[in-house]
């Protein structure tokens, strides 16, 4: 499959297991130049992406990487309707209040994942923009025509749907997302849509819509061209992203940057060169290189931390992912399998490491000892029973052993915030704050 693609482009994703469908004729017309315009389209039903959305992304700046120029389309047109592509049930209909602001905050996170710099830099547009002023007599009279019912009804996203019920509102959608297709070959040039493999139905329709408007009426004839990549699943079957808790989201304010990086360090080794080649950067060559490595010593996890610093680093930037970094190695061990000294944490890092583990006050009275700080965080109900903890060697402080019972709590350094961490055994760690 690789050798039989003579554009970059399209090998680059072959390699990499992007490739679930495309359309005849897009590897010679990327052979013949690699400056193509595409778009993907991202829905604003939530005021963030999650990580199921990043195969999109990243499929838009390989393409800006191999000469293409990427357009991220934000539905805020369409998401007054919703599609019915891979659900189950017709969504709930949000209003423009909340689609406005789904879609500047959507928009912000796409303007630090793409590049959007110099003349053939990523251009970020809102299909509002033609679809808010469209007459819906003049749509049905000039579009609608185009597009048969029953070609419309022998599409996947629409047959899954028939049996339980679909809505006239979502039945539009493809014949709405088709018009974006042609709105934006017409405004910037487009001639490529790519999408998951739930979306092949309507991005085909787009392409014929095209055909059938600015082409010469042929049945053959190349003005669009359509991609789309496999859906990513996690083991269970579902989309990739999805969690106990619910989704991994982008935003900080849904999933924190320490969750968003442990999510891909708890990847299984199964799951990793695909997870790296498709949701890094990471050239395929240094993929392979890094799992010839990782399979020497699978217990290291190379490979998973590989994965969740390109991640982390690529949606939440280097600061904040060296910073999470030093608190997982903290509470996890480095590679090296030792914890790391949590001295070393400012006071940022502390905060970080107070929101993820369980905390409680720090004993005030001068004549408190470490049995009381044992006994406030929690791991134990007795001071008998704290002692025989600290007796057996089973309590650390600020990551050194703390074998005296006796010790006063002023004795151990406080770390930057004023705070003590104390771990029970291997893993279970206490933060004791002041105030």
């Amino acid at each position: 499959m690789i050798a039989s693609h003579r554009s970059t482009l399209l090998a680059d994703f072959a390699q990499r297991g992007l490739i679930h469908e495309v359309s005849a004729g897009l590897d010679e017309r990327l052979v013949a130049s690699p400056s193509i315009a595409a778009y993907i389209g991202f829905d604003p039903s939530a005021d963030s992406l999650h990580v199921g959305h990043l195969m999109g992304v990243l499929a838009l700046r390989r393409l800006q990487l191999h000469g293409g120029r990427p357009i991220a389309l934000v539905g805020g047109g369409t998401g007054m309707i919703g599609d019915p592509s891979g659900r189950s049930a017709e969504r709930n209909l949000l209003d423009r209040a909340t689609l406005d602001a789904n879609r500047a905050s959507i928009g912000g996170q796409l303007g630090r994942l793409l590049d959007f710099s110099g003349a053939s830099g990523a251009l970020l547009l809102d299909n509002l923009e033609w679809l808010g002023g469209l007459g819906m007599i003049d749509f049905l009279r000039d579009t609608g025509k185009h597009l048969t019912v029953s070609y419309m009804l022998a599409k996947d996203s629409v047959k899954s749907r028939l049996e339980g019920g679909l809505s006239f509102t979502e039945f539009s959608y493809m014949l709405l997302q088709s018009y974006d297709f042609l709105m934006l070959r017409k405004l910037h040039g487009v001639e490529l849509q790519m999408g998951g493999s739930d979306q092949w139905g309507n991005i085909t329709a787009g392409s014929e819509l095209i055909r059938r408007v600015d082409g010469d009426g042929r049945e053959g004839s190349q003005l669009a061209f359509g991609l789309c990549y496999p859906l990513l699943l996690a083991k269970s079957g579902e989309k990739f992203g999805k969690t106990a808790e619910g989704a991994v989201w982008l935003s900080t304010e849904r999933t924190s940057t320490f969750a968003f990086r442990q999510f891909f360090m708890d990847q299984p080794d199964e799951g990793l060169e695909g997870l790296l080649q498709r949701l890094t950067l990471d050239s395929t060559e240094s993929i392979s290189e890094l799992l010839a490595e990782h399979a020497k010593n699978p217990g290291a996890r190379n490979g998973q931390r590989r994965l969740a610093t390109a991640v982390t680093t690529l949606v939440h930037g280097e600061s904040e992912e060296l910073r999470v970094r030093a608190v997982a190695e903290t509470l996890f061990g480095g590679p090296d399998g030792r914890g790391s000294d949590p001295r070393a944490l400012d006071a940022a890092g502390l905060a970080t490491l107070a929101a993820e583990i369980p905390t409680a006050p720090l004993p005030s009275g001068a004549d408190a000892t470490l049995l009381d700080l044992v006994s406030a965080a929690g791991f134990a109900t007795s001071k008998s029973e704290a002692r025989r903890l600290v007796e057996q060697g089973g309590i650390s402080v600020n990551g050194e052993a703390a074998g005296d019972p006796a010790a006063s709590a002023s004795s151990f350094a406080r770390l930057a915030d004023g705070s003590l961490l104390l771990r029970k055994g291997r893993r279970d760690y206490r933060m004791l704050r002041a105030g």
